[in-house]
């Protein structure tokens, strides 16, 4: 299983990931249309904001159909997966890296004891309802159990649970053992 993990990138974007398969499909139709809106915005004069209007108009149409707060100019790495994107909310300064995954109720914005907006890197699970607040950094490969509220960094390969979350399981190169342990006291 790790070995399959490990597989997707965490730098290259598997576009197909975001490419809808059928008609009725909320989660990628709102992602198309954040990027066709940032294709579209700044180019070719009168004819780029025509169309980046015309995009806005469905953009709304799918976050009032998935309940999302995703902002048209969101940093958001390429192939990323909302399988049920129902109350998803991004703050517009977080930076999500390419091929993660991200699972309904999550909220990733402000907050917490760190200034700033969260970066995340590529290839992290964000499970459902989970929080992560605050200017606090998602190391490559790792994954956010569900409800999980995240206030200090996470390091690449690890897994954070809990509330306050801390790393229940982290990759052998990690150094910083008690990250979050001793953040949350």
């Amino acid at each position: 299983m790790k070995e399959q993990t490990m597989r997707i990138s965490s730098t290259l974007p598997d576009w197909t990931r975001e490419t809808c398969r059928r008609w009725w499909d909320p989660g990628r139709r709102l992602l198309r249309c954040i990027r066709r809106y940032q294709h579209w915005q700044g180019r070719w004069g009168i004819i780029g904001r025509i169309a980046a209007m015309s995009v806005v108009v469905r953009y709304r149409f799918w976050s009032i159909v998935t309940g999302a707060d995703i902002p048209l100019n969101s940093r958001i790495g390429g192939g990323l997966l909302l399988p049920h994107p129902n109350g998803i909310v991004i703050h517009p300064e977080a930076e999500i890296g390419p091929n993660c995954l991200i699972f309904q109720r999550v909220t990733i914005g402000t907050g917490g004891r760190m200034l700033g907006a969260p970066r995340i890197g590529g290839h992290v699970d964000i499970g459902a309802g989970a929080g992560i607040l605050g200017g606090v950094s998602i190391g490559e490969h790792a994954k956010i159990g569900a409800n999980a509220i995240v206030l200090c960094d996470v390091p690449a390969g690890a897994t954070a649970v809990g509330v306050p979350a801390r790393v229940v399981s982290k990759p052998e190169a990690c150094e910083d053992a008690e990250c979050c342990a001793t953040q949350a006291l």
